[in-house]
């Protein structure tokens, strides 16, 4: 099986952090939102994953390039580079990797994680992973027949269709047809509001007699945005507290509190605080003085004096809160 994961997109929902730091590698408890997304692909795989395919814009630069082979060779697989030099769709960003479609074909876009406790069925033609929402006028949904085969795809239905989102995560048992649903959107331009979308290809598929299952995991957390994320850095520690080292042994820490679960990165150093919970401090993060929680510090960053609540800081942030005068009469209230 290949895997193959679309992550071009220039994150400006998660700007200003995606200035320097393409969105896909922010950490999420100490590791980038893609290594976590794909560990969470493995783990639903009943067979070796050979190659992953990781379609990057050219301008996320060479130190991208190598954590991501890196993550796939410690992973046991290739890594392989393919580049989107234009945003043109979903479709247009999977043919970018067109040498790994050939046999079992899982695809997962690098804005979201998921947590389920499925095996892929690799003898099905298709499957869609869904959630279900309670809004499912804003996503695209998978409506399905009685045999619970989905029937049809439709983009963010005004009138009630399905409440099964589509979370953009696929397996196709076919990957060298695929390619060619996927080149026919290219060559004949067929297109929505100017991009290739996947959805036109899978629609194309059904009307050939390709059966597309549903499967759904049991948590979809995305990353789009800078709530969405501190979010997810929450379930992501709460899932994993018991069965990942979340605490670095270099780490240093005194006269301080850890309210678990947190993540603390190797060389951080941590005086007179309370941290957590739901905090991940990345590496060689200095702390003083400060209350934090429900957040993320990336690396190098050093905060002073501060009270800091569901927020995201960048790396080489220095942050220090200005101490206050205060004269309070009898029975204020000051928030």
């Amino acid at each position: 099986m290949n895997i193959i994961i679309p992550m071009a997109g220039m994150g400006k929902r998660m700007r200003p952090h995606t200035l320097t730091t393409p969105k896909p590698l922010i950490p999420i408890a100490g590791k980038s939102i893609v290594q976590r997304l794909v560990e969470d692909i493995l783990a639903t795989c009943n067979e070796k994953v050979e190659e992953i395919a990781f379609i990057i814009s050219p301008d996320f630069g060479k130190k991208v390039e190598t954590h991501l082979v890196e993550v796939a060779k410690n992973l046991g697989a290739k890594g392989v580079i393919a580049y989107q030099k234009e945003p043109l769709g979903t479709a247009h960003a999977i043919l970018c990797a067109s040498e790994q479609l050939s046999g079992n074909v899982f695809i997962a876009f690098a804005d979201t994680l998921f947590r389920a406790t499925f095996s892929i069925d690799t003898n099905k033609d298709a499957i869609v992973w869904t959630q279900k929402v309670e809004e499912p006028s804003q996503f695209g949904v998978v409506k399905l027949n009685a045999n619970n085969e989905i029937e049809a795809f439709v983009e963010k239905p005004r009138q009630f269709v399905s409440d099964l989102a589509i979370i953009g995560v696929y397996y196709f048992k076919d990957g060298v047809g695929l390619k060619k649903q996927l080149q026919r959107l290219i060559d004949e331009g067929i297109q929505q509001k100017g991009e290739y979308q996947i959805t036109d290809a899978m629609d194309h598929m059904l009307k050939q007699g390709i059966k597309f299952y549903t499967g759904q995991v049991d948590e979809w957390l995305d990353c789009g945005n800078k709530d969405a994320t501190v979010y997810t850095n929450q379930r992501v520690l709460e899932i994993k507290k018991n069965t990942e080292k979340l605490m670095a042994a270099s780490a240093k820490l005194q006269n301080s509190v850890i309210i678990q679960p947190c993540y603390i990165g190797e060389n951080v150093v941590i005086s007179n605080s309370v941290i957590g919970p739901h905090v991940s401090v990345e590496h060689s993060v200095t702390i003083s003085d400060s209350r934090i929680r429900n957040s993320i510090l990336q690396a190098d960053s050093i905060v002073k004096d501060a009270l800091i609540q569901n927020s995201l800081l960048g790396k080489n942030v220095n942050y220090t809160e200005k101490p206050r005068e205060l004269s309070l009469g009898d029975f204020s209230t000051q928030s």
